[in-house]
């Protein structure tokens, strides 16, 4: 197995892109087995008018749609705040081997806040869960973000 190499890097940048449009700042960026990154996004829940375009669902579009399946077997996703519920049952439904996620999110979290999804039976595939990947960095943005809106 090759040395972990973090994307969250990368996953913050598109954070901040979707901050500068006006977008919670959230991105995701999905890598193959090998590594190599095949999708990059931030939220853009309000551009698209579209409450299901958060960051990891765009990057799971664009990597189906690319890979020309609905399921990315040894891919993993890292993303810079805990993914929801909803976005929790689509790594599962995909198959995505490993999640790395920055900031834990109490509010609406759905991995190990509220409804914990990969504890149900219902989720059909539990992918490895690493947290707090650069988490100082997805809270102070973040942070920051909801202070300018205040």
């Amino acid at each position: 197995m090759s040395p972990f190499n973090s994307h969250m890097a990368l996953a913050l940048d598109q954070a901040r892109a979707a901050a500068e449009r006006g977008e919670v700042p959230v991105g995701a960026v999905l890598v193959n087995e090998a590594g190599a990154v095949v999708a990059t996004a931030g939220n853009r829940t309000r551009e698209l008018a579209d409450p299901t375009a958060h960051a990891e669902i765009l990057v799971i579009r664009e990597a189906c749609r690319a890979a020309g399946s609905d399921r990315l077997p040894g891919h993993s996703l890292y993303v810079t705040l805990e993914p929801c519920p909803m976005c929790a049952m689509a790594l599962s439904a995909a198959r995505i081997a490993r999640l790395y996620y920055g900031a834990a999110d109490p509010k609406s979290g759905g991995v190990a806040q509220g409804p914990r999804i990969f504890d149900h039976p219902q989720a059909h595939h539990v992918p490895e869960v690493y947290d707090g990947i650069d988490a100082g960095a997805s809270e102070q943005l973040l942070k920051a973000f909801f202070a300018s809106r205040r």
